[in-house]
């Protein structure tokens, strides 16, 4: 109602939020979105671009502050902030490398490896590489024909089944930042859940990526 009155839509007001919000709020959804989230996610290339010119401009305001004996309370302030943005910044890169370095294969193969960063797909190369040789010197030369594949049983799998893959199917806690309204958690439309702004639920993480990517659901 209020929103129809204003003029807005909800996507328009969806963005307005977004924009109302700090680079640190930010980061620390995403942070929190990539935690929770089974499979890797949309690298944030501006947001930590932004990020780690902030904590550039933090570590020179603080070393500056420091060097002039400032007040004593504005130091540890200016310190807290830095503390908290160095944090979210190292953890989300922290978590987004495990993820890499668990389904490197699986990623190099389908679309996910678009939400690699430049750095985060040459990391991962090295990783494949480093395994196949290290497998192939130490395991793989040494079985018969037809077992020597790290990514299949025997060369009779259909599929790499020995890639691990994420578990898309796993539950998670999720909470919507608008009224999406009712939402079909399953192809053939038997499962069907009404999700309303602020509220949290326990869903099927497969049944919402597409909201989570779209950033109508933050996870939790």
């Amino acid at each position: 109602m209020d929103s129809q009155l204003g003029g807005r839509s909800e996507e328009e007001e969806a963005a307005a939020a977004m924009e109302a919000q700090t680079d640190v709020d930010l980061l620390k959804r995403a942070w929190r979105n990539e935690k929770a989230a089974p499979e890797i996610l949309q690298f944030e290339a501006g947001l930590v671009q932004r990020a780690r010119e902030q904590i550039q401009l933090l570590e020179e305001t603080v070393e500056e502050f420091t060097e002039n004996r400032s007040d004593d309370l504005v130091v540890p302030l200016y310190q807290m902030d830095l503390d908290r943005a160095l944090f979210l910044l190292r953890s989300y890169l922290r978590i987004r490398l495990q993820k890499i370095e668990k389904y490197m294969v699986h990623i190099s193969k389908t679309n996910l490896w678009n939400r690699l960063s430049e750095q985060e797909q040459r990391f991962a190369k090295r990783c494949i590489d480093i395994m196949e040789k290290h497998l192939d010197q130490s395991v793989l030369s040494r079985l018969p024909y037809g077992y020597q594949s790290m990514l299949k049983q025997s060369i009779s799998s259909e599929e790499d089944d020995m890639v691990p893959e994420p578990q898309l199917n796993t539950y998670v806690f999720c909470k919507s930042k608008s009224d999406v309204g009712a939402f079909q958690l399953d192809d053939m439309g038997e499962e069907i859940v009404d999700l309303v702004a602020d509220d949290l639920y326990v869903l099927r993480y497969n049944s919402i990526k597409g909201l989570v990517d779209g950033g109508r659901i933050d996870l939790v």
